[in-house]
């Protein structure tokens, strides 16, 4: 009788076959071995049963994938040379539909065999960015008495060009099974970050409850109490499932947490420091020395990285067996601490001053409040000076301490105020007339980057009306400006918390500049840069 390829089930049924026969005749002949017989075929017939799973799974798996490519691929066809914004989409979301891919992953977490839906995340927000060189990791989780994340988004957000913008992509992992409580986070975040979520650099995923085995029976070890043993278990898991996401969407991989905030320039400052390693042989490039913050990989490590991680994840922490990994790749028992130290610095670098300091003081471990700080980050700065024209500085705002608005225009230190109210200004009244050529203001900073100011106009008030008229006649290029109730021009609006841009020179020399606020703000209002600067 002839097999029909690859038919796991028949040779399932001749094996059958073929044990009775075995089994028969060695019971005529009293073998002693029966028992050991036994055993081996049971053995057999589960590898097989093993087999045919797997055979089964991969089948299903590649259907999805053949499936998918034939769909674009009919759809290019039928397009144009100039693909669409939805076609595009398609192509590059087709790898955010394919399940986390490791191959032992099963060996490390066998309750997934009963659950193959889990290994696909759940994709809230996301355009299916691939392709870049940076992508930032970031876990969170429910804290029970405050939540970091807008903080942070914003602290990385603070500053980042447009160009940075289009090469990286950050992923926001809701390490978290309730969808109730995973939408609101999407939603926040959708909302405090338009822009980005609609580029396509802001991602949010969550898991499925299912993709997490039983924690309720763990071993403790090192004193932690049951609760801790199963928080830093989870965590494992958490940031193997984030690790494995990144993966294809780009070169590096940068991880982060949720309760931080980044220096300006942090993302030329790391590619600045990835060149200049005299040797690739690196395998972690570290921008923080606290816990797991601050940590660049190369995203083709990430998977023995994860695979390393899954092995242990019951055992220690993050950062210990991240450690460890190291100590296996390059220590020899035979030698001493010392020299293993010295190995592991040639695959894991650090970079000073760090580029990431932990702000959080609510862990998201119930209870435990941690005043972490790195020594190495130093003091940010909280404000940009510039030389601005001799002005007369007031504002309506209610003024925080001795950061007041003189010290601001100066380049001293920031303005910060008590939250804004509808009508509120802030005016600096020139003490004579200028022709001023553009302006910059920048409210909120990298310790406070919520502060900003919203539905907030910026308004030039011409020392003379014949000024503008007589420009405008001269020079043809008179620009529409919409005029206030008290004769202001308003030439400019705030948009994510910064006002910049060029004045007409229709508008002749200006008097005074103000920036007019229009809604009550839910939030203080800071300002950490001012430049006004005259035409020439």
């Amino acid at each position: 009788m002839r097999l029909k390829p690859g038919s796991i089930v028949t040779f399932l049924c001749l094996s059958a076959a073929f044990s009775f026969v075995c089994f028969t005749a060695w019971s005529r002949s009293g073998g002693s071995g029966l028992d050991m017989y036994q055993s081996q075929f049971l053995e057999l017939h589960q590898r097989l049963l093993y087999a045919e799973k797997e055979n089964k799974k991969r089948s299903r798996e590649l259907s999805i994938v053949l499936d998918a490519i034939k769909r674009v691929v009919a759809e290019r066809l039928n397009s144009t040379a100039n693909h669409t914004d939805a076609m595009k989409w398609k192509v590059l979301n087709l790898t955010s539909k394919l399940p986390l891919h490791l191959t032992n992953i099963h060996y490390y977490l066998p309750h997934l065999w009963e659950h193959e839906n889990s290994l696909y995340p759940n994709v809230v927000i996301g355009q299916g960015r691939t392709g870049v060189s940076l992508v930032m990791g970031i876990p969170t989780v429910k804290r029970g008495k405050q939540n970091y994340l807008l903080g942070t988004l914003n602290s990385l957000f603070y500053e980042m060009s447009a160009e940075q913008k289009n090469d990286c992509v950050v992923v926001i992992f809701v390490a978290e099974v309730n969808a109730e409580y995973v939408n609101s986070i999407a939603e926040s975040v959708r909302t405090s970050f338009p822009n980005e979520v609609q580029s396509g650099v802001i991602e949010v995923i969550s898991p499925l409850a299912s993709y997490y085995p039983d924690l309720s029976n763990l071993k403790e070890t090192f004193g932690d109490s049951k609760e801790r043993v199963r928080w830093r278990t989870k965590q494992n898991l958490d940031y193997s499932f984030l690790m494995l996401y990144a993966q294809p969407k780009g070169t590096f991989y940068l991880q982060l947490e949720d309760d931080i905030v980044a220096k300006p320039q942090y993302i030329q400052k790391i590619k600045n420091f990835a060149l200049e390693q005299p040797s690739d042989e690196w395998m972690i490039l570290e921008f923080s020395q606290l816990g797991f913050i601050g940590k660049l990989f190369r995203t083709k490590d990430l998977p023995l990285i994860v695979e390393f991680f899954l092995m242990f994840y019951k055992d220690k922490p993050i950062d210990w067996l991240l450690d460890h990994l190291l100590w296996v790749k390059v220590c020899s028992p035979e030698k001493d601490p010392k020299h293993c130290e010295g190995q592991k610095a040639y695959l894991r670098i650090r970079s000073k001053p760090s580029l990431f300091q932990h702000v959080g003081i609510h862990s998201s471990l119930a209870g435990k409040i941690q005043n972490l700080k790195d020594k190495d980050f130093g003091k940010n700065m909280l404000h940009k000076a510039h030389v601005n024209p001799p002005a007369k500085v007031t504002t309506s705002l209610r003024i925080f301490q001795h950061y007041t608005l003189e010290k601001a225009y100066e380049g001293m230190d920031c303005f910060w105020a008590f939250s804004p109210v509808a009508g509120d200004y802030i005016l600096f009244t020139f003490l004579q007339p200028l022709k001023v050529e553009g302006y910059l203001f920048r409210s909120g900073n990298m310790e406070h980057p919520g502060d900003k100011l919203f539905n907030t106009t910026v308004e030039v008030w011409p020392a003379a009306e014949t000024d503008l008229l007589k420009d405008a006649v001269g020079h043809g290029d008179k620009v529409n400006y919409q005029t206030t109730k008290d004769g202001y021009l308003k030439i400019g609006t705030f948009d994510n918390g910064i006002a910049e841009g060029i004045i007409s020179p229709s508008v002749g020399k200006i008097q005074a500049i103000r920036l007019s606020i229009h809604s009550d703000s839910p939030v203080w209002a800071l300002l950490s840069e001012v430049s006004i600067w005259e035409a020439y």
